[in-house]
């Protein structure tokens, strides 16, 4: 990986977005359409409103989110939703291929969003961030799951059980496919954990599981 750290948030918002923007550009200049992998959580939302305004042919452009709650797409707690209302409804006219399935339960959920997004794959342009606990995407600690979605063999999703609720996340193949990758981190808590990561296993800091030649953006 390679560490690129910024003054403040805001710069490594426009870092991020430009990267991004830059990597989109490059995917459809090969490619009849780019994918774009997007995370959920707070850190990346001035990221989403950012690329909004990219001036990129957003019709050729799908976006998949890394992972997702097992909740509804209007849900507060969805990925899908988040990336909707700050990328999509921002300005930016691509297609948004969500991961939940109304009516099944997570594990035909995971099933079915693999065979959707198997196609897709390599993905063009990835962006994770990482928690305190270095869990990326929803490949999480702990979680039941966990050990079949870090599988070289894996398929594109799968479900993951946390204690708090059930989830479903692509998996270390499909995220590792990706052309460019970046990981957004910030606050000075994530920059340790991410080094305390190279000396623990995989199961315990999945995130190492994705580094290899990602461009990570820090700002405290």
């Amino acid at each position: 990986m390679t560490l690129t750290e910024h003054p403040d948030r805001e710069a490594l918002t426009l870092a991020v977005a430009q990267a991004i923007t830059e990597a989109l550009g490059m995917a459809l200049k090969v490619r009849e359409r780019a994918v774009l992998c997007l995370p959920g959580g707070s850190t990346p939302v001035p990221v989403f409103k950012a690329l909004a305004a990219a001036r990129l042919e957003w019709d050729r452009v799908i976006v998949i989110p890394s992972d997702e709650r097992w909740v509804p797409p209007d849900h507060s707690r969805s990925n899908a939703r988040l990336i909707r209302r700050n990328l999509i409804e921002e300005g930016a006219g691509a297609e948004l291929i969500e991961l939940y399935a109304e009516g099944l339960d997570p594990q035909a959920g995971a099933a079915l969003a693999s065979e959707r997004i198997a196609p897709l794959l390599p993905l063009s342009v990835l962006l994770l961030g990482m928690g305190e606990d270095m869990h990326t995407a929803s490949l999480i600690p702990g979680a039941e799951g966990l050990a079949a979605a870090l599988e070289s063999s894996a398929p594109p999703v799968l479900p993951i059980q946390t204690a708090a609720e059930p989830r479903v996340t692509l998996t270390v193949p499909a995220l590792c496919s990706a052309t460019e990758a970046f990981l957004m981190i910030t606050g000075p808590e994530k920059r340790e954990a991410l080094e305390r990561a190279a000396a623990l296993s995989v199961e315990e800091a999945p995130v190492r599981a994705v580094l290899k030649g990602m461009m990570v953006h820090y700002a405290e």
